[in-house]
């Protein structure tokens, strides 16, 4: 009902609407008569000027940080994988995280005995992680991606087969101190 009363209305007053735009100078002789009625000081024209410019120059500065932004945007190297063999991602990330968990248990176990065995093993997974970098690179480059793949997991096996080894050499060395600490504690 609503509705219909507002057509209605508009219907009626069809043609009588002012849609002519105000003579040149409306605004400045109404701020006058304004202020003299109000006895204010009137706004001058300077604080208009520079609004058009402004605005420009900023909407410039916006699309120039945009463009910028919009070519900056580059991949990373795992993004980049991940878009060719999004198998060999989820191989990583399972294989990274497994890998993270050994080095945490591998400087867990650091004693003056075993300090020599964990930097350079930490040194070989640094160089073995340094190969994989550039197995990346190359599968980015069209390499023959099968063979780049398998390369790429082998060097998770042989980190995670380090670090096991590596591991199990610790305990070793913890058994055998403990052995001897027991000798020396049964001759006294």
């Amino acid at each position: 009902m609503e509705k219909d009363n507002l057509e209605n209305l508009f219907k009626t007053l069809q043609g009588r609407f002012d849609t002519e735009e105000p003579a040149l100078g409306h605004q400045e002789r109404f701020l006058a008569k304004l202020n003299k009625a109000n006895q204010t000081v009137s706004l001058s024209k300077t604080h208009f000027i520079w609004w058009k410019p402004l605005s420009i120059a900023a909407s410039m500065a916006l699309l120039v940080a945009l463009a910028y932004g919009a070519m900056d945007s580059n991949p990373s190297l795992e993004e980049q994988v991940a878009e060719i063999s999004p198998e060999a991602a989820n191989t990583q990330f399972y294989f990274a995280s497994l890998i993270e968990q050994q080095i945490k248990e591998l400087e867990a176990e650091e004693t003056p005995e075993t300090r020599k065995i964990i930097s350079d093993t930490l040194d070989q997974l640094k160089k073995l992680e340094q190969d994989y970098k550039m197995l990346e690179n190359e599968l980015l480059n069209g390499g023959n991606s099968k063979l780049i793949l398998s390369a790429m997991i082998t060097n998770f096996q042989t980190r995670i087969d380090l670090l096991n080894d590596v591991l199990n050499q610790i305990e070793t060395i913890k058994n055998i101190k403990n052995y001897d600490d027991e000798m020396n504690q049964n001759i006294l």
